[in-house]
């Protein structure tokens, strides 16, 4: 039998030849408790044997989990900024951590194997994946490819990154691919504006080549049972915290000092402001570093039902500010103003509603075919504010009462008025966000009933895909930087090779080879899967960009 093409990294260094320690790192500071920090604490004692009681780790926000959130009550509103969707080939670094964290609600299984189980009974099967403008379900299974798109794809797959350069996708294509069923379902579900990389499309297409015989379906996809703060973030947490490490909130690390020696480049302080003091952490010889530079959920703020979400521009939050002092200050840390330059072409807004009554779960269900949690997204495609929704399976928080559901939307264009609120998105309170949804769905016979029994919180967040931005080679550091000897940079914004940003799997990746690079662990970070060496995917895929 063939086997998929996988791409095995064995952690070498950076510099041309590996340095091992003399002295193995005895204790580790990780800044930021988002996916990634979570992970490298998680493999710090389980691969690399350090005691939990040595690690500790400093964050601004009062809650671990960064851009995993999951928030709220039935009163107020519950909140999530996002979800996320999963495969079973591309996660192989995130299946390996969850593979070792009990589940909370079940000890006796492992994250891993909750995530599992419930996907076995909930499998994602969209009926009504793109929506038209007369509230029909369109048939998502044509793409609506002509020649001409079909070659302007191929030819994304077959050009190098480095003649791509800082592309943008519009460039690449033809307005006609731009309005296919394809493109309405491939950049919704993962949020692409017409104006980002088209090196990052490139490296999607290639990652996810798996998911282009079933995009209108969504059938690949693997979710968690609850928001995955309550599915990840606090099993990992209440993990960590078994085993000693130290979380210490309220702090916020603005800037790094470095120090230059024959043996290379070192973090020497962590300069901090906790309940307005500025503080200092001083790194000892056997310490070592793990830093998340910027955030896509940094300066994200709150509406309501009836006040649209505040937009700040003003680099607010401590992620921002952290890397571009730490990269004025030392070389190859990246150029952070190429992300949180341009807030206009990195900003969208989503929204969660919180429904006491079953009515309109009852009736989208009726539309669309789909129970809640089977469904995926289903795009208005012909929405000037390019809307979609999603159902989940309920409970979708682990407090949240019987009879109170929920649903999760966002828009892409959110600066464009609405087709039946006289508003841009961006200045739609929460209750006209539910008039625009209600009119797409032809629900406008059930909206005062709806809307006396929902709570709506949308959430602008200025950097949610600022990872997407046209870049240069060097824009995103490496994991370890030439030179860095006692420091490792986690999240979206460093570079991994092949592998694509915003994904929770790229957040752990960058922390397995942070980890195993500076504790010098002869392990391998699991394989990178490649559909398109597949015989099976890469005929699959062909005969569905083929027609």
């Amino acid at each position: 039998m063939s086997r998929p093409h996988t791409s095995v990294h064995r952690f070498t260094h950076p510099l041309e030849k590996r340095h091992h320690n003399m002295t193995s790192f005895q204790q580790a500071c990780i800044v930021g408790s988002g996916i990634g920090a979570l992970s490298a604490a998680v493999l710090l004692i389980r691969d690399a044997g350090m005691p939990g009681s040595r690690i500790r780790i400093l964050e601004e926000a009062p809650t671990p989990g960064g851009a995993l959130d999951g928030s709220g009550n039935a009163i107020q509103g519950y909140v999530t900024r996002g979800g996320r969707m999963f495969t079973d080939e591309t996660y192989t670094c995130l299946w390996n951590v969850l593979q070792s964290i009990p589940s909370s609600r079940s000890p006796n299984r492992t994250v891993r194997d909750e995530i599992q189980a419930f996907n076995a009974l909930w499998r994602s099967d969209a009926h009504a994946r793109l929506i038209d403008r007369n509230r029909r379900i369109l048939d998502a299974n044509d793409l609506g490819f002509n020649f001409q798109d079909r070659a302007e794809l191929m030819r994304l797959l077959a050009t190098p990154e480095r003649v791509l350069g800082t592309r943008r996708i519009e460039e690449c294509f033809s307005t006609h691919f731009l309005d296919t069923h394809f493109w309405a379902m491939w950049r919704t579900t993962f949020a692409f504006q017409n104006w980002h990389s088209a090196v990052e499309l490139k490296r999607y297409m290639l990652r996810f080549l798996q998911e282009l015989p079933r995009i209108h379906t969504l059938g690949g996809v693997r979710r968690t049972e609850f928001n995955q703060y309550d599915t990840i973030v606090r099993p990992m947490v209440k993990w960590l915290l078994d085993r000693g490490v130290r979380f210490e909130y309220g702090v916020r690390v603005a800037d790094a000092d470095f120090v230059t020696g024959a043996d290379g480049l070192r973090l020497e302080t962590l300069h901090c402001i906790k309940q307005g003091r500025p503080l200092a952490y001083r790194l000892g010889e056997d310490e070592c570093a793990f830093v998340t530079i910027g955030s896509m959920t940094a300066d994200s703020r709150n509406g309501n039902d009836q006040q649209a979400p505040e937009l700040v521009r003003g680099l607010s939050d401590g992620a921002w500010t952290l890397w571009r002092n730490m990269a004025r200050k030392a070389p190859g840390l990246g150029r952070p103003e190429t992300f949180c330059g341009n807030v206009d072409e990195s900003k969208w807004e989503s929204f969660t509603l919180t429904m006491r009554s079953p009515l309109l779960i009852r009736r989208i269900q009726a539309f669309s075919g789909n129970p809640p949690g089977t469904g995926g997204l289903m795009t208005f495609k012909d929405s000037s504010w390019l809307m979609s929704i999603v159902v989940p399976h309920a409970p979708h928080f682990e407090d949240q009462p019987e009879g109170v559901y929920t649903l999760w939307g966002y828009g892409l264009l959110i600066d464009t008025q609405g087709n039946h609120v006289d508003k841009t998105m961006a200045q739609a309170s929460g209750q006209e966000i539910l008039t625009e949804l209600m009119h797409h769905l032809g629900f406008e016979d059930i909206l005062e009933e709806v809307r006396n029994t929902t709570t709506v919180v949308p959430v602008m967040m200025p950097y949610i895909t600022s990872e997407f931005a046209c870049r240069s080679a060097s824009d995103r550091p490496p994991v370890i930087p030439a030179g860095a000897k006692n420091f490792a940079l986690l999240g979206q914004y460093v570079e991994i090779p092949e592998d694509v940003v915003f994904t929770v799997e790229y957040s752990v990746r960058g922390a397995m080879h942070g980890v195993y690079g500076l504790m010098d662990l002869d392990l391998e970070v699991p394989p990178i899967y490649h559909g398109i060496a597949d015989p099976k995917v890469a005929l699959a895929s062909l005969r569905t960009l083929m027609g």
